[in-house]
């Protein structure tokens, strides 16, 4: 697992994302497999920085939240040698989300704890078609927020529809902000319109 961290850095520096993608993921696996977790934080630091360079900064700022926060469990310090690559990647992520969308993410992924960090991480491994931007890059859950939010309901009767809580509706419509370029709820009602037969039937 470590020898493949190692690796997967060596592949970033030189230019070559999809060997460190694919070196990232085998180490996750083996450390789902046998337990380990040495060199988590770096793992999770390296695919917040692919996730930079692939223009997914909500997922990026994810997996920089899931990092810190095993960091601070384990006591595991960043590298000199990374520190530069890693406040690059921070601050395009916080930059382009700003700090409130850049907050809601971060504490998405430190809220959770390592095994659940190395989980949701595999799981997305099949989910990297899905663009980073515009309509398709919703996923089923901001689209069920965003059909809601069509329908003129406020975010207290979002959540109470969806189960969820107000801050979660508010994380998810942070998020579509983001993706699709807009600023209120007005503008995404009239994008949902437009789009309508995109998600219609959608639950």
């Amino acid at each position: 697992m470590w020898a493949l961290t190692v690796r997967c850095y060596v592949a970033l520096a030189a230019g070559h994302p999809e060997q460190a993608r694919r070196d990232a993921y085998e180490a996750l696996s083996i450390g789902a497999g046998n337990g380990s977790r040495l060199g988590l934080p770096d793992l999770l630091e390296c695919l917040a920085r692919l996730a930079i360079h692939a223009g997914d900064h909500i997922e990026a700022a994810r997996l920089f939240g899931s990092a810190d926060a095993t960091r601070q469990r384990t006591g595991e310090v960043r590298f000199p040698m990374h520190e530069g690559g890693y406040q690059e990647a921070f601050e395009a992520a916080r930059n382009r989300l700003g700090d409130s969308g850049f907050t809601t993410a971060w504490a998405e992924g430190a809220a959770l704890s390592s095994d659940e960090a190395i989980t949701r991480t595999l799981r997305g491994r099949g989910e990297r078609k899905r663009p980073a931007s515009g309509w398709e890059s919703l996923t089923p859950a901001e689209l069920d927020v965003v059909r809601l939010v069509s329908q003129g309901l406020p975010n207290k009767d979002i959540a109470e529809r969806l189960f969820i809580s107000p801050r979660t509706v508010q994380a998810h419509l942070t998020h579509v902000y983001t993706k699709l370029g807009l600023t209120s709820r007005v503008q995404l009602a009239q994008e949902a319109a437009r789009h309508a037969t995109s998600w219609t039937g959608h639950s």
